[in-house]
């Protein structure tokens, strides 16, 4: 947030909320910035064929036993909760332009 006051010109001393001066520069949280990447790398993965290594390892189920207690976030539950706030479909993957316009979040200074 110090950044952004420094761009823009503004002290603590003006008063001024730092929600104003988000709106104002129209920068984007950080963690949407991180969905917009993990969105994309999914997007190049669905991309490729059937038989690609990476596309396959997304797709591997593995048959041991979990530890007690919560399971682990993997990025796979990531990438499907980002899609369910966007929206997304996971065969709007397949047209670049679109996928590209769809997990767009803007754009930071």
């Amino acid at each position: 947030m110090r950044m952004l006051r420094w761009i823009s010109g503004v002290t603590r001393e003006d008063r001024i909320r730092n929600d104003y001066i988000k709106g104002s520069t129209k920068v984007v949280e950080i963690s949407k910035k991180v969905q917009e990447g993990w969105l994309r790398c999914y997007g190049h993965l669905m991309m490729r064929d059937e038989d690609h290594v990476g596309r396959h390892n997304m797709e591997i189920e593995v048959q041991e036993r979990r530890r007690r207690g919560r399971p682990r976030k993997r990025w796979r539950d990531c990438v499907r909760g980002d899609l369910q706030e966007k929206w997304n479909d996971e065969a709007e993957a397949q047209n670049r332009k679109r996928w590209k316009r769809l997990i767009s979040n803007g754009d930071p200074i």
